[in-house]
């Protein structure tokens, strides 16, 4: 009976609306084999150096405040570490306009680190650390800088923390010094040797513990030629277990049409020529190396107020997460837990952004194996499919684009048994259809901490698997569908 009433709903919705309001589509997802794989914790956030008195567009809204998570970002490369023989004061970052990035070096005092060290422990936190990769470098005539890196005091933080046995996921060489850089750039010859040297280090302080940090780098923006010849120049000696970039899609935080290009498919599918070519250079390098995301916050420069830290931020996350997983890339790093106007958290309440819900629900419905999916269709819906995580079947993760039409879509599933039972569905929309809310409706309901700081329940409906899935304009909806047999979920 419900599925009849499903049927008359949807026969009455498009005898009575204007024309345009309402569309067909369908998702063939492939069931048969995977495309790609993520890591476990395939989700991770930034935490960010700067510190509160930067400010963007007139709006001061970095702090540094201490779970994957990226600790670095541009002022990596101004740090130094209280550790070994420091011999002066430790200092905090001074603002100065004609140093690079418009501060003087700073310090991270010793005790801070064993705090932020506990914090990690305490959060179940996985930490990858950014390393100061310009300190001992000079200014070269053609505006690089050059020299190889004096890798003593850096060697120093990491021998203390191998010796406290505070845990690190991985040490990260610098940020966005690679290719043309960001007011600072490294050849790539000597970013390939520095990188090797770190190598060394991390392989002769670990020696004999159980277990050994990840080398990763260069943490810049992905030029084909520059991460080619990284990659060969590193390959032989096995020195580079993850290469990471960043992404910022969609141009300066100050750009006022930011939310016209996030619901733009042609402007996201942009994204997509940087995952295949580096999936492509690993590939023919027949080299280890995985690729991570480094660092994406959408727009750079802190982002924009009530567009990436609101509903319609969800749109390009999502589609970055389903984009990036289809090329393999084990783990993207969102900018940033906490700071500027793109964190999960609300900088000043410190309570979840829509795109916190968002990472979240992707966390606990897409597992690690990828499925290819092609919809057929309007260009206004994304689609993406994995198998379900922890649970049987696969889900589905529906993106639609338009501001007008309701679309609904008939799943397909090749090479995979099903037997059509009840799926569970996820519908994410804005708070009074406002994209600029930042409180995102599950299902209709608002998503809020309650008095004791708890996330509240993600609970699904309940849906006839026979029927198509309704897919409200600009809304996202994660569908788990259980009884779909996948042989690659298997």
């Amino acid at each position: 009976m419900a599925g009849v009433l499903y049927l008359l709903a949807i026969l009455l919705t498009f005898s009575t609306a204007a024309a345009g309001e309402v569309t067909k589509g369908e998702a063939v997802v492939n069931g048969g084999a995977t495309i790609a794989s993520t890591d476990e914790h395939f989700i991770c956030a930034t935490l960010d150096w700067w510190p509160s008195d930067r400010c963007d567009y007139g709006s001061c809204s970095w702090a540094f405040s201490p779970l994957k998570l990226r600790l670095g970002g541009s002022l990596d490369d101004k740090v130094l570490y209280e550790t070994g023989d420091f011999g002066r004061p430790c200092l905090p970052f001074v603002m100065n306009d004609s140093a690079l990035f418009g501060y003087n070096d700073g310090c991270l005092p010793i005790a801070r680190w064993d705090q932020l060290n506990t914090f990690f422990e305490e959060a179940s936190a996985s930490v990858v650390f950014g390393l100061n990769a310009l300190n001992g470098r000079v200014p070269m005539p053609d505006g690089s800088v050059g020299g190889p890196w004096n890798y003593t005091n850096a060697e120093s933080l990491i021998r203390f923390t191998a010796n406290k046995g505070y845990n690190i996921l991985g040490w990260e060489l610098g940020n966005e010094l690679s290719g043309k850089g960001i007011r600072a750039r490294i050849d790539v010859a000597q970013y390939a040797a520095d990188t090797i040297s770190l190598k060394k280090i991390v392989d002769q302080i670990y020696e004999g513990r159980p277990v050994k940090p990840l080398v990763i780098a260069p943490g810049g923006n992905f030029e084909v030629e520059w991460y080619n010849q990284f990659i060969d120049l590193t390959k032989t000696s096995s020195s580079l277990d993850v290469i990471t970039h960043h992404m910022y899609i969609l141009g300066p935080g100050v750009d006022e049409d930011l939310v016209e290009k996030i619901l733009n498919p042609w402007r996201l599918d942009l994204a997509a020529s940087v995952f295949s070519n580096l999936s492509v250079i690993l590939r023919n390098a027949g080299s280890s190396p995985t690729a991570w995301v480094g660092e994406a916050g959408g727009a750079y420069n802190g982002g924009r107020n009530l567009v990436t830290n609101s509903f319609v931020s969800s749109f390009w996350y999502l589609d970055q997460l389903g984009m990036s997983a289809n090329y393999d890339t084990k783990s993207y790093c969102r900018q940033s837990l906490i700071g500027g106007n793109y964190g999960l958290l609300n900088t000043t309440t410190f309570e979840p952004n829509p795109d916190y819900y968002s990472a979240l629900l992707w966390h606990r419905l897409m597992g690690l194996k990828v499925l290819a999916t092609n919809f057929i269709g309007t260009k206004k819906i994304r689609a993406y499919t994995h198998c379900a995580r922890d649970s049987n079947g696969i889900t589905l993760l529906l993106l639609n684009l338009d501001r007008i039409e309701t679309t609904y879509v008939q799943v397909s599933i090749k090479s995979a048994q099903l037997t059509k039972e009840t799926r569970e569905e996820y519908h994410l929309t804005a708070k009074d259809g406002n994209l600029h809310s930042q409180t995102v409706l599950l299902n209709g309901k608002a998503l809020n901490m309650d008095s004791y700081g708890q996330i509240p329940a993600l609970e699904p409906l309940e849906v006839d698997g026979s029927q198509p899935i309704k897919v409200a304009p600009v809304s996202i909806v994660f569908a788990h569908l259980p009884y779909v047999h996948a042989p690659a979920c298997i």
